[in-house]
Formats: structure tokens, C-alpha cells, sequence
């Protein structure tokens, strides 16, 4: 199906381009969101007609993504999960969390904005990119530790999962000598 891009949109084209996309993505996504029109004689001179209001309402749509945007960069985010000892976590923290969490922070952002491929399932330092608009994206941090202390330890740069952090062990001073004895009997025989 042809259609008119009403807005920019991500790997399909600009606003005012006519592209052809499939005819379920178009009926399902593009037509009832309001980002496309059906390309017919009538839909293209509406949308020559309503060209500028179109391109003002995007231009503040992008001047307010770019706003939080401004606000948002540079922000890490300490999310406390109970984790086993290697780090791993008992849950996950997925999308809904990430909005959960910015929202608690007192920003607004929706769930299909937040780009998270899989979920998060082990502490450690974590980039989220964020899609606040067509033209507007940003990286935040999530700091993910089981519990505020190991956040700011973890911020710090060290590492809560080696066996330092969990037995307080040096794993640079661990030599083979300490766990074996070379002049042992390896076999088990008596020889």
C-alpha cells in the first residue's frame, strides 16, 4: 500500500514522502496512529494544505523531546534487585521498570519509547537508549545492585560480582600452590 508519511519515521522516511510499506503495518500502525494517509489525489492535496501546521506541530513535538532530553542526559539510575551471589538477578528488569523508574523520577516517558532488546537480568552498570522522538534519542544509565551501597560501590567503578567482592577474596594473589600440593600422590595410588 502507498501512504504519505504525516511525521518522520525511523528506517521508513521522511514527512511528505510517499512510500509503499505493507498493507498490515498501514492499516494496523501508520493509518489509526495518524502518522500516514492513504496516497490518493484527495489525501495528497490535504496534506499540501495542512503542510506547515504539520511541520510546527513536529517542530514542538521535537523541541519537547529535545527538552527532556537535555534533562535526562548524563542521569544514571539505581535500581535495587535482589541478585544470588554471582550476580545474577531472582527477576529482571524489563521496559516496564525502566518507565517505572523514570516516572518515579518524575519524567514521562512511554513504554514503546524505551529501547531495551532484552531484559536486564544480572547487576552491573547498564545503557538503556531511549527514542523520545523521530529525530531525538538519548542514553541512560542503569546502575543495578542489591542495594543502594553496592550501587554507590558499583558507580565507583568496582566490581560486586568476582570473588573479591562475595569471599573477600584477592583473585590476583591466588596462586596454584595454595589449592594443591605438587608433591602429593595425584592418582590415589599407593606408588
Amino acid at each position: 500500500m502507498q501512504v504519505i508519511l504525516l511525521e518522520r519515521i525511523a528506517k521508513l522516511g521522511q514527512m511528505g514522502e510517499t512510500v509503499k510499506v505493507r498493507d498490515g503495518f498501514a492499516r494496523n500502525f501508520l493509518l489509526p496512529q495518524g502518522k500516514a494517509l492513504r496516497a490518493n489525489e484527495a489525501n495528497k492535496k490535504r496534506f499540501d494544505s495542512e503542510r506547515a501546521t504539520l511541520e510546527a506541530r513536529n517542530l514542538e513535538r521535537k523541541s519537547e523531546a529535545q527538552t527532556v532530553a537535555d534533562a535526562l542526559g548524563g542521569k544514571s539510575f539505581i535500581v535495587v534487585r535482589s541478585a544470588g551471589e554471582t550476580g545474577q538477578l531472582y527477576g529482571s528488569v524489563a521496559a516496564r521498570d525502566v518507565v517505572e523508574i523514570l516516572a518515579a523520577e518524575g519524567f514521562n516517558i512511554g513504554r514503546n519509547q524505551v529501547e531495551l532488546n532484552t531484559p536486564i537480568k544480572a547487576i552491573g552498570l547498564h545503557q538503556v537508549t531511549l527514542h523520545l522522538h523521530a529525530e531525538v534519542e538519548l542514553t541512560v544509565e542503569l546502575n543495578v545492585a542489591r542495594s543502594a551501597d553496592e550501587a554507590e560501590r558499583q558507580s565507583k567503578g568496582e566490581s560486586l560480582t568476582s570473588a573479591d567482592a562475595i569471599y573477600g577474596i584477592d583473585e590476583d594473589a591466588l596462586r596454584p600452590e595454595d589449592f594443591f600440593d605438587p608433591d602429593a600422590d595425584q592418582d590415589g595410588d599407593d606408588d
